[in-house]
Formats: structure tokens, sequence, C-alpha cells
């Protein structure tokens, strides 16, 4: 899963691009892989309201770990954007480590553009009781207590349990370090009927041995975490989930933007489960 959600500016003015779904990949212990993906981006629509006129760009994910070791991602999210007038490349850097068990979560996040450093959020974020205690060391020092959310890893965990079992819609509340690394947000997911690729689905073949393999669609739409009825979302993402973890024929919808990303190579990892 991707949020990410998901964590930095993509373009002032135009959204975030957040990678939780990303980050949340799990390892063998779970029935899932260690894996190294890369997407190819592509603009597929934006209102005039974005000031985008073209986008395209790479994404790649890397995954290590077990349930016993702890789990570490690393994510690198690299843009170029076309406003009209002049253009510019975005490129965001994270590395997380969650350990499940001792509800412990590390981040952090670099923002660049044009190769210049924009932005820098760093921390680690623990379950205290019914409650998630963050301690910022950047982009300045200081403490704050959420409600109590889950992590990446455990969220992604969550939505492969729930689609097993064949549980249609469900609600959480997650915290990944995005943004500022100071507030947690709401997900509702949608998970569609299991099944197989189509024979004229040529993203597929990008998914190696999995390439025959079936699938889950999901869609995940993220809130700000306030009781509004009436709230929409700040962005959705739909995407092709297979058992292992693996995602694929992303779309990341941000209300004034809208991003498809596609699996173009995947790398399965040779890590070592527990002993």
């Amino acid at each position: 899963m991707f949020r990410s959600s998901f964590a930095a500016g993509l373009v002032s003015g135009a959204g975030a691009i957040c990678l939780t779904t990303l980050a949340a990949q799990a390892a063998p212990a779970s029935g899932l892989i260690p894996h190294r993906a890369v997407y190819d981006l592509e603009l597929r629509d934006a209102s005039e309201r974005s000031g985008i006129a073209g986008m395209h760009g790479r994404m790649v994910y890397e995954f290590h770990g077990s349930s016993c070791a702890g789990y570490t991602t690393k994510f690198r999210f690299v843009t170029q954007i076309d406003t009209g007038e002049d253009r510019r490349t975005t490129d965001q850097q994270t590395t997380s480590f969650e350990d499940i068990k001792a509800g412990i979560f590390r981040f952090q996040t670099k923002s660049f553009t044009d190769e210049k450093l924009d932005k820098e959020v760093k921390g680690a974020a623990r379950e205290v009781d019914d409650s998630v205690k963050v301690e910022l060391s950047q982009p300045s020092k200081r403490e704050v207590e959420l409600a109590s959310s889950r992590f990446p890893t455990e969220h992604m965990l969550e939505v492969i349990e729930n689609a097993k079992k064949g549980t249609k819609l469900f609600e959480s509340r997650i915290f990944d370090g995005s943004d500022n690394g100071d507030q947690t947000l709401l997900t509702t997911t949608f998970v569609g009927p299991k099944k197989a690729p189509a024979s004229d689905d040529s993203e597929s073949k990008q998914a190696g041995d999995f390439a025959n393999a079936s699938f889950w669609p999901v869609t995940i739409a993220y809130f700000n975490d306030v009781q509004d009825a009436d709230s929409v979302p700040i962005y959705r993402m739909s995407f092709k989930l297979y058992e292992n973890g693996i995602t694929r024929d992303l779309t990341m919808d941000y209300g004034d933007f809208v991003l498809t990303g596609r699996l173009q190579k995947l790398e399965v990892l040779d890590d070592k489960g527990c002993k």
C-alpha cells in the first residue's frame, strides 16, 4: 500500500503525496514477502486549480524484515512537474522501522526540490496505554500525544486479514509519520472480490512468478482525524493487492490531480525470517 501513504508535499499548492500503502508491506512470517518494486508514474488528470500541466516520475519501494526483527522500509518518490511556466524535480526519500510486538515506529522523510532540501521530518512513536506518543527531532524537538492508532505494517496486515475474511468495508485510524509527523488519519477501506488477471492485463506480466496469481481490488480513502460526517477524503488510493503483499495498477487521487503507477520491475528479496 502507499500513503501514503504514504509523507511530503509534492509541489507547492498541488497537494501531498502520501505512502502508507507501500510502507505497510509485511514479511514472510505473515505469508507475505520482502521485495523491491519499481513503478512508473504518469499524470492521468489535473484540474486548472492544480497548476500542473504535466507530470511523470518513478517510485521505488524496498522492504526488509521479519516479525521478530521488525520491518524496515526504504522508499523513494521522484517526479518531474511541468507547471506550464517552469519545470521542477521533486524527490522524496523515506525510511521507517516498525516493531509491531513492541509497538514502536521510527520514521524519517527528506523532501527535495531541484536537489535542494525543502523539509525533513524525523521522529519516533510508541504505543502507550490507549494512545500514541510521538517524539519529534525534526523539524523541531517536541512531543505530541495522539489517539490510539495502527502503524503502517499493522494496517496493511489488517487489510489483508479483512480481505481474506471477505470483509468489504472497514475503518481504521493510522499514524505513519507523514506531513509533519504530528497527526493521525482516519481511513475507510473497500475490498472487492478476489479475481484473476484478465487476458489483456499486460501489467500482470511484470509481477514475475505471481503474474497469474489472483488479487483483490482495494480502495482506501484518507480523511483528516475529525468527527465530521460530511467531510471529504484528502485523497484516495486504489490498487490491486496480492495475498503476498505485492501491489500494482495504482491510482492516486488527490482531488486536484490524479496519478497512475504501473509496476515496471519486481525483485523478490532473499531475507532471512525468524529463526
